[in-house]
């Protein structure tokens, strides 16, 4: 088995967390879309009665693909399980999330969660985070220039994210720019997100430190195991 099929046994392993009534939070990104499928199999087959909120314009078209409910954050005070992906995750279930570009989100729907389900292949277990995949800044755009100075004063590379298909910078659906920083390792991501969350021009950044409940990892030889990282509360 490939890479992608480790992503697929992961994410449709996830699907099966969901239960009939729940309010849910769908990432976006390649391995969460497996578990939108599954979803929108278990819909039209078990009757599963679900509504998500979806944290990038992406993942809501394909969301509405697979006939999903959707609804919007306005009208929930938070909710009940949230599924996504991840870049790199350490011992200690702390994430690098934002390949995709929609991290910002991602975090918002997953601090509302009572269970933020992570999904990932085993390539993206590090020993450290920091060590294969930069970390991405959400960056007001007429800040980009002393946002990306103070990055390189916290010890990091930065370099504006640039658009594959069209000219110029990523933009998110927030409008903003992306920056990747590379640390080369980081040492106590802890301290690192504490420091981007002080930088003025800065909407938000991929470090998710102690937000996941689950981790679910698909591996090469088509299973799959699940690790619970911490007790889910028993309410918001």
């Amino acid at each position: 088995m490939n890479t992608d099929a480790a992503k697929k046994v992961a994410g449709e392993a996830a699907a099966y967390l969901a239960i009939q009534g729940q309010h849910v939070g769908l990432g976006t990104g390649s391995t969460t879309a497996y578990t939108l499928a599954a979803l929108g199999r278990r819909i039209k087959e078990e009757g599963l009665h679900i509504t998500g909120v979806p944290t990038s314009s992406a993942s809501e078209r394909l969301a509405r693909q697979h006939r999903i409910p959707l609804t919007t954050l306005d009208t929930l005070q938070h909710l009940d399980v949230a599924f996504d992906g991840a870049d790199e995750v350490d011992p200690a279930g702390n994430l690098i999330k934002g390949r995709g570009a929609a991290h910002t989100r991602e975090k918002v729907v997953a601090a509302l969660a009572r269970r933020f389900v992570v999904l990932v292949d085993e390539s993206k277990h590090v020993a450290q985070l920091g060590t294969r995949t930069p970390v991405p800044v959400e960056v007001l755009p007429m800040a980009a220039g002393p946002v990306m100075r103070m990055l390189n004063g916290l010890g990091g590379e930065p370099a504006l994210r640039v658009a594959v298909r069209k000219d110029g910078p990523v933009v998110t659906d927030q409008g903003f720019w992306i920056v990747d920083v590379h640390f080369n390792g980081i040492s106590d991501p802890v301290a690192l997100a504490l420091a981007l969350d002080r930088i003025p021009g800065v909407l938000d950044h991929g470090l998710f430190i102690s937000m996941a409940t689950d981790l679910i990892t698909g591996r090469k030889d088509g299973s799959w195991d699940h690790h619970i990282c911490q007790a889910v509360p028993d309410a918001r």
